[in-house]
């Protein structure tokens, strides 16, 4: 019998129409460094290793929309990231280039834009639940509810 495969998730790629532009908004935000680049592509990666996060050109890319319409390019995923304070880490979100997303389905979320478009969401992990738990979340707050910390 053949051994199975070894598969390891080295990195999640997001296109975009200027890949160092978008790299340079998440080594900001992540602060981690430049793994590999070269024209039209960038990896960064946490300085502990693990998977990180690429860039590519995508010279036909189309901003993603969110939440979805019928009529307009779906966000096809969307990167969640724990933080320790979520004010702190949405206001460093925003400097370095992000915007508050229209709708935000969860109170103990914030949901941001890239430069790009391309959606994610800031969280601190409560009592050890993790972000995919929503049955006991409170309402959605509106973004400048969301963004003030709450009404």
């Amino acid at each position: 019998m053949e051994p199975e495969p070894r598969l390891t998730l080295a990195a999640t790629t997001l296109d975009a129409p200027d890949p160092h532009e978008l790299a340079q908004f998440y080594q900001g935000l992540l602060g981690w460094p430049v793994r590999k680049e070269e024209p039209g592509w960038v990896e960064i990666a946490a300085p502990d290793g693990g998977a990180g996060l690429s860039f590519q050109r995508e010279p036909l890319f189309a901003r993603p929309r969110w939440p979805s319409t019928g009529s307009e390019q779906q966000m096809m995923m969307h990167l969640d990231i724990e933080v320790n304070d979520l004010p702190s880490a949405v206001e460093h979100a925003l400097a370095l280039g992000a915007t508050v997303a229209d709708l935000q389905p969860q109170a103990d979320v914030c949901v941001l834009c890239d430069p790009a478009g391309h959606p994610f969401c800031l969280f601190v992990r409560a009592n050890g639940n993790d972000v995919q738990n929503t049955a006991s979340r409170p309402p959605p707050l509106s973004p400048k509810a969301r963004y003030s910390g709450g009404s």
